[in-house]
């Protein structure tokens, strides 16, 4: 390795491997063995408070104080059996990543050495401080307190770090005064919302049907680099992503490592953490290499988006502990390397009834196609509505630098649904006049209907990579959803817009059965209009295009390229009042969100902006320097052997070229410190944001310029931090 401080490259291939002990060779006998799960609770808890749990799940009641001690008993003595020693409430507040604060079992009381002990109060509900978790201005800092409350529906589990072992129970966090300070909480209430209207909605074609949950399966995108090189690159260290870096000669331009042979070191870390996750009861199946080199995805099979939120939640940080074993660095950030592919978190989002039949499969029977329809029409109705609540919900700094890229849908929502059901829709709204529909019409439009949907299967046409928001068959695929995101945010949304959209769809269908039509010939009429609305918001293109914007413009459909613009819409009292008449959120939460949001954006902007500086000024400029110095000395030492100029021209023009790029980078140094003073004397924070957006942030890419032709330009060892070819090719 030219470098000796990064001399760590060389010895990676003569690196043992991590071996990696896998309790069987069957992932279902060891599958959830840390998962308090069904099996568990069955073992150790009486059979009557095992029943009314399961009740309580099931119907979303509140579990009783007496019940809970038994239930917290009978969770203890599991625990302890796995050699927990410590409990924590597990929750997801709204920094993005999960929080904890743990205790132990052990607890002295009068005349005891001390015993193990867990009641139902400490299982039920906390009370951690939490004080420097953000609120939004719902709470001030000497008025901290915080509640975590159980969340039954999802089970509890041991997290094994080291040789320690932590029971640890999924809570909601809320404030003192009853606000969501995290999270879950309005994900649950969102898909409480979406049950009752889908349910409504379900029994005009099945009546048995007792409840209908949403699910997702999430396909996580990341990258690995060598841990010691991460820490020689101070802008990954601190940010997650190279705000420096030239991009190699080769990187991905022969899609050579798109569903390639697995590196080694890669695979080793893939099946440890699969095994982990496995023993969390996360059912991670897929793993493959990504697009750009050093990038790779895992993906679970599909669960009920509660659980599925924490598995992913889970795996994030299960990935980057696990890795670190292996010597490597899972980087999550949208867009860790400038030029390549960036990382998302596709959401695939369907619902299903309780009887286990998916509601966005088409059937094969006209009953069957006819419900199809009524959920697919109306999914596309709730996107086209609310487009912009689409927008702010995959709004981050991160996913700012991946939307629109190459690889990513754009930030314009749209939706793709392929040539097939294109035509089939176009045909449903011709078909169906604005009068009552007669049996003839009726029955020979539901046969046309039940020849075309069986042909379509799962893949009933060539995917859209550039599309958002895609359907696949028999789910629709939110693509433009950030690595860093926690899905709960963009699921809560989908599941209050469609939620909203189905109780406006079974209005308008009860008002029509009402005047004396037909239960299908009103479904037809309401999904004909729903059809003929959300025509804008369907594009089966490339995204991509300049035409595109153009014609999306033309449209109607927002274009906000920016975090600041995104979440600005949020506030709109249209958007405000899709989640308060849902009860999923007040607007007091929404605002208070919001702000975080906007505060978090700029912080992370200036972040940059400072590491920036500092590796312009104190790494990068030096290197130049001295790199120059080398090229003076070998220029003066050929003059006193008798050359002249026009002989050292060479040396002379990098000097030069060299010179010029220090002073320009100095000079946008300057200019960015400036523009950040000014942003930070904003004191409205969405004005900060926006600020940092449009004044800040651009100065990074003339600096960026500067630096990255000064790398093509200095000589390998004296360039102060790992390049590119040197991370993204795991040895």
């Amino acid at each position: 390795m030219s470098n000796p401080r990064f001399s760590a490259i060389s010895k990676i291939a003569d690196r043992n491997p991590v071996t990696v002990k896998i309790p069987s060779e069957r992932i279902s006998d060891y599958f959830g063995s840390n998962v308090f799960d069904d099996e568990s609770m069955r073992k150790f808890m009486p059979e009557d408070v095992y029943k009314s749990v399961k009740s309580s799940i099931r119907l979303g009641t509140k579990i009783d104080r007496k019940v809970a001690d038994q239930v917290a008993t009978s969770m203890q003595a599991w625990a302890i059996s796995h050699n927990a020693t410590h409990f924590t409430h597990w929750f997801q507040p709204l920094t993005g990543a999960t929080a904890e604060k743990h205790d132990s079992f052990f607890t002295i009381f009068p005349n005891t050495k001390g015993i193990e002990n867990f009641i139902g109060d400490s299982l039920v509900q906390q009370e951690p401080d939490a004080s420097s978790l953000p609120s939004g201005g719902i709470r001030n800092t000497f008025e901290a307190r915080g509640y975590t409350a159980w969340d039954p529906s999802s089970p509890a589990f041991i997290m094994e770090i080291g040789s320690g072992k932590t029971l640890c129970i999924p809570t909601i966090y809320v404030s003192y005064t009853g606000e969501s300070l995290d999270f879950k909480a309005p994900l649950l209430k969102s898909q409480n919302a979406l049950d009752e209207a889908a349910t409504e909605v379900v029994k005009f074609f099945d009546k048995n049907v007792n409840y209908v949950v949403p699910t997702l399966g999430w396909e996580q995108e990341y990258f690995l680099v060598d841990l010691d090189l991460y820490f020689n690159r101070p802008d990954l260290v601190l940010t997650g992503r190279c705000l420096l870096g030239n991009t190699p000669a080769k990187n991905q331009q022969l899609e050579d490592h798109y569903f390639g042979s697995i590196p080694e070191r890669a695979f080793n870390f893939m099946v440890d953490f699969e095994k982990e996750s496995h023993k969390l009861g996360i059912p991670v199946r897929t793993r493959h290499n990504e697009v750009a080199p050093g990038q790779f995805e895992c993906a679970p099979i599909f669960e009920e988006v509660n659980l599925a939120v924490d598995h992913n939640q889970l795996i994030m940080d299960l990935m980057d502990r696990v890795a670190r074993k292996h010597k490597l660095k899972v980087l999550l950030h949208e867009k860790p390397f400038a030029s390549l592919n960036g990382s998302g978190k596709h959401n695939n989002w369907s619902l299903m009834t309780d009887a286990g039949k998916n509601l966005l499969a088409p059937g094969t029977t006209p009953k069957n196609n006819l419900s199809f329809l009524t959920f697919f029409v109306n999914t596309i109705a709730a996107v086209n509505n609310n487009a912009d609540l689409l927008r702010a919900s995959i709004a981050s700094a991160g996913n700012d630098h991946r939307l629109g890229a190459n690889e990513a849908p754009p930030a314009i929502i749209s939706i793709y649904i392929g040539e097939h059901l294109t035509a089939l829709l176009e045909e449903i709204e011709e078909r169906v006049k604005k009068g009552p529909i007669n049996e003839m019409e009726k029955q020979e439009l539901k046969l046309d209907i039940h020849n075309k949907i069986p042909d379509l299967l799962l893949d009933n046409s060539d995917r859209n990579r550039t599309s958002p928001f895609a359907f696949t068959g028999n789910k629709f695929e939110f693509r433009a959803v950030g690595s860093t995101l926690n899905c709960a945010g963009p699921m809560t949304v989908l599941n209050t817009i469609m939620a909203d959209q189905l109780k406006k769809f079974k209005a308008e269908v009860d008002n029509l059965i009402s005047e004396g039509e037909k239960k299908d010939g009103a479904i037809l009429r309401v999904l004909r209009r729903n059809i003929s609305e959300s025509k804008r918001i369907l594009f089966e293109g490339d995204n991509y295009s300049e035409s595109w914007a153009k014609e999306a413009e033309k449209r109607g459909l927002s274009n906000l390229k920016n975090t600041p613009d995104a979440l600005a819409l949020s506030l709109e009292q249209v958007n405000i009042d899709v989640f308060t008449r849902n009860k999923v959120l007040t607007e007091k939460e929404i605002h208070s969100r919001v702000e975080i949001q906007m505060e978090q954006y700029a912080k992370k902007i200036q972040i940059e902006s400072r590491v920036i500086g500092d590796l312009a000024v104190n790494h990068i400029i030096p290197a130049a320097i001295n790199y120059q110095n080398k090229l003076i000395v070998n220029a003066n030492g050929l003059k006193n052997l008798g050359f002249k100029n026009a002989e050292i021209e060479t040396q002379l023009n990098l000097l030069k070229r060299i010179q010029h790029l220090i002073e320009s980078l100095r000079k946008d140094v300057v200019l960015m410190v400036e523009a950040r003073k000014k942003a930070n004397e904003i004191e409205d924070s969405a004005k900060r944001a926006k600020n940092y957006a449009t004044k800040v942030k651009p100065t990074f890419d003339s600096i960026r310029y500067s630096v990255d032709k000064l790398e093509r330009y200095i000589e390998d060892e004296s360039w102060p931090m790992p390049k590119y070819r040197e991370l993204l090719f795991i040895r």
